[in-house]
């Protein structure tokens, strides 16, 4: 294992601030998560000072690109995308050594950044559309609606999947006309910071700026006057405060919060191989790290017995391991804090009473500190388990027997969140009835989780899960302002007295 960083330096990355990359006096260690004691990189530590700094850059340089026609702006941009995947397999490796997700994943997530610019960029006849209305009875006016781009974002991502995320609102701000200032996620800014700044050294300064460092100097990307609007993706307790924050100046805020994202597996569904990888993929992908990601299975009590045998089948082939080794398949959890939280309440069920199946052997040698976590499925726990009300983010599963579909409606829903959630059945009036009453965002029928997403459909949460959407032309729209004019027209509208 030594191996894996024995040809390869630290990466060391910097902020890049109105075209040109900034060196800090401190620097924050990235360590790597299936080794806690190992440093991977180093990233530059932003002050307050610096992230004032990139904003006032993205202010100066807003008023010449938004400027542009949309049109213009996206032929930019493409420009700025092209050769990104030159180096898709060296953003992969640094990814997983600092997020811990294995190279596959960490490939995706880079490929995903760029198919989400490209479809962001297929948008761009749209975004200067205008509507225009003509005179009505009592109304003398010709009135033009169309779109205005807001001025300064801040994006803030995630660590689990900090690419592919950043992808769903950077070029969709940018198409609209705004300038941006990134903030990756301060336990994986390396990988990011690389890949963004390859995209940003092609657009004019100040167009993108990032800022790593700690999250108690990065204040100005939220109260500063001059950020017209926050995108913040992570979890709800963060959302909150971003939100907080946010009300003292009224900056706008598109949230993508956690989720705790039921799938219903009707009495008829098709639970043959394909299928069943499918929902394993739905819940264990990234070790059950994503916010869309299957955290409930209410199985109609008919098929339980075929579901859990048909995850433990899977979950037995597992192997954990780092996230760079051959045949690894599951890597560890990011923090040892997650760690910690999806043990205890594995236990706490277990404690319960509640059937616990656990799998795979636990990496020993240097990987031995590391946060590995084996994967597991709860048998029909208590509901009032955390392990059922609360986000597990962790490689463990609850799977809950329903009646009809009545019950099984009332208890996906009998939650905090509203992100996703999936029907499982054969019959295709069934899945449309059930998924229009779910209380979520996003629904999947016969599939679950983050790499079945249509990356042109709008996306985002209902309840705690967040506010605004992301992706598609929502996603633009969500970057701007609508402004009408009317002009007045003699003679018109007369009718009405």
């Amino acid at each position: 294992m030594t191996d894996l960083l024995s040809t390869t330096a630290p990466v060391t990355t910097g902020l890049y601030i109105g075209g040109e990359t900034r060196s800090t006096a401190n620097v924050l260690d990235v360590v790597d998560p299936a080794r806690p004691g190992v440093v991977v990189g180093h990233a530059a530590a932003a002050t307050e000072d610096d992230v004032a700094d990139a904003v006032a850059a993205a202010k100066e340089a807003y008023p010449a690109w938004s400027a542009l026609p949309a049109t213009e702006r996206a032929a930019t941009m493409a420009a700025a995308i092209e050769g990104i995947a030159d180096d898709r397999d060296e953003d992969a490796r640094v990814l997983a050594l600092e997020n811990g997700k294995i190279r596959m994943e960490s490939w995706i997530d880079a490929l995903v950044f760029e198919i989400r610019w490209q479809l962001a960029l297929s948008l761009a006849d749209e975004v200067d559309q205008v509507t225009v209305l003509p005179p009505a009875p009592g109304i003398p006016v010709e009135t033009t609606v169309g779109y205005q781009s807001l001025g300064v974002v801040s994006i803030i991502v995630p660590f689990n999947w900090p690419i592919a995320i950043l992808g769903a609102a950077l070029p969709h701000a940018l198409l609209a006309g705004n300038t941006a200032v990134i903030k990756p996620p301060p336990t994986t800014p390396l990988a990011i910071t690389r890949l963004v700044q390859r995209v940003a050294e092609k657009l004019p300064p100040g167009v993108i700026n990032i800022v790593t460092g700690k999250d108690t100097e990065m204040g100005p990307l939220v109260d500063n006057p001059d950020v017209a609007k926050i995108c913040f993706t992570g979890s709800v307790n963060g959302g909150k405060r971003m939100m907080e924050m946010a009300s003292r100046s009224l900056t706008r805020v598109t949230l993508e919060l956690g989720g705790n994202d039921p799938a219903i597996i009707r009495a008829d569904a098709v639970l043959d191989d394909e299928h069943l990888d499918r929902l394993y993929a739905g819940i264990y992908d990234t070790t059950g790290q994503i916010c869309m990601a299957a955290k409930r299975i209410y199985v109609h009590r008919s098929r339980m017995d075929e579901v859990v045998a048909g995850l433990a089948a899977r979950l037995e082939k597992v192997v954990l391991g780092h996230a760079l080794a051959e045949g690894t398949t599951m890597g560890p959890l990011h923090q040892s804090a997650q760690k910690a939280f999806v043990t205890e309440i594995i236990e706490e069920a277990r404690d319960s009473g509640a059937t616990v199946l656990e799998f795979g052997e636990l990496p020993g040698g240097e990987l031995a500190e590391g946060n590995f976590v084996r994967p597991a499925i709860v048998v029909e726990p208590a509901p009032a388990l955390r392990v059922v009300t609360q986000e597990q983010f962790g490689p463990v599963i609850p799977v809950i027997p329903f009646d009809d579909d009545a019950e099984a409606v009332r208890l996906a829903n009998d939650t905090w969140g509203g992100l996703c959630g999936s029907v499982w059945t054969a019959d295709t009036e069934a899945a449309d009835r059930l998924g229009a009453q779910l209380a979520v965002g996003y629904v999947w029928v016969n599939d679950h989780g983050a790499t079945r997403l249509d990356l042109r459909a709008p996306f985002g949460g209902m309840k705690q899960s967040g506010m605004g959407r992301e992706q598609g032309i929502e996603g633009v729209r969500a970057f701007q302002d609508t402004r009408s004019i009317a002009h007045l027209v003699p003679g018109a509208g007369e009718g009405s007295h």
